[in-house]
């Protein structure tokens, strides 16, 4: 599985991070999180891709924040419509929609998004769009029959490492492309313990 590191705000910590060649590095561009960037981001290798990670924004700032910072692909964690993917996805960029899950969810509802998105991620519904910090049911992926992979988010850490491992070998994590995690290796908003998140990538 490809790893993501979300939430990155602050730049040497962000070369810090990079250095331990995660898939995907994520930048919040909503001005309520608190780990909302608002500076330039640093040169990362190339192997590494950005993600702008946007919220009901208007399809016009997405694009021109895509193209001020560069950005490899666009998350999607508001009620951005179907229409919407495709008129992002016809820029070029590579696009991951957001859905949010408790304890069931209606996999029926991302039938209309498969034609223009590349991957689905699924995080656990809370007060806040992301980064609420804990997990929602993993077994409920045991009924996700769409034909796009997904990113698994919500709440991750070093305490679900043994879950992790169950959850690769089960036939739910068929589909699951890669892990998201932010705020359990978190110092405070925005901010990695980049030592927690080596030692967490070793033993994944």
């Amino acid at each position: 599985m490809k790893l993501k590191i979300c939430g990155m705000k602050y730049q040497e910590n962000i070369l810090d991070v990079a250095a331990l060649s995660p898939d995907y590095m994520g930048f919040i561009f909503y001005e309520n999180s608190p780990r909302s960037i608002d500076t330039y981001i640093p040169v990362i290798p190339k192997s590494i891709k950005k993600v702008g990670v946007f919220v009901n924004e208007s399809l016009e700032n997405v694009k021109k924040k895509a193209a001020q910072y560069n950005l490899n692909t666009v998350q999607l964690h508001g009620h951005e419509a179907p229409e919407f993917c495709r008129k992002l996805k016809s820029e070029g960029l590579e696009i991951i929609k957001v859905f949010s899950i408790r304890n069931e969810f209606d996999f029926s509802r991302l039938s209309a998004y498969e034609p223009f998105i590349d991957f689905f991620l699924f995080d656990t519904k809370g007060k806040n769009p992301g980064g609420n910090g804990f997990c929602f049911d993993w077994n409920v992926l045991q009924d996700y029959d769409a034909n796009k992979p997904y990113f698994l988010s919500g709440g991750i850490g070093v305490e679900q490492l043994e879950s992790l491992k169950k959850f690769k070998n089960s036939t739910a994590a068929k589909q699951c492309y890669a892990i998201d995690i932010n705020s359990k290796f978190e110092l405070k908003p925005g901010l990695k313990d980049d030592i927690k998140l080596k030692n967490f990538i070793k033993q994944l």
